[in-house]
């Protein structure tokens, strides 16, 4: 199935802010995240971000791709908007070195190249 217009902006969205965080802990160490709290709030914005834009893709398109854990993400954006006190730091370093690098390999396929101009 091909994303609609607005699923495809929130397909980019989410490939774009999952890119950022990888960029924002190569090299970095769980330690260096603890201590770093300008790093975890990029992360965690970041992470919230493609929440949000994952919350904003149809259902139906995300009905038709059961390879993405739209729940998850959805479930881990709320928690950081609105329970961030309940926020483990070791479960966001887990989004970010592990789940994240897996989810832009899924969301890749999913985004159609730019047309050749």
């Amino acid at each position: 199935m091909r994303p609609e217009t607005g699923d495809l902006s929130y397909l980019w969205d989410m490939l774009d802010a999952a890119t950022a965080v990888r960029e924002f802990v190569v090299g970095k160490t769980f330690a260096d995240y603890t201590r770093d709290r300008l790093l975890r709030g990029a992360v965690e914005r970041h992470i919230e971000i493609i929440g949000e834009a994952a919350r904003n893709v149809s259902p139906t398109y995300r009905d038709a791709h059961p390879e993405i854990p739209w729940r998850k993400i959805i479930a881990q954006r709320h928690i950081l908007a609105h329970e961030y006190g309940e926020v483990k730091h070791e479960n966001i370093w887990l989004v970010a070195t592990v789940h994240l690098p897996d989810l832009i390999e899924k969301l890749r396929p999913l985004i159609p190249p730019p047309p050749a101009s």
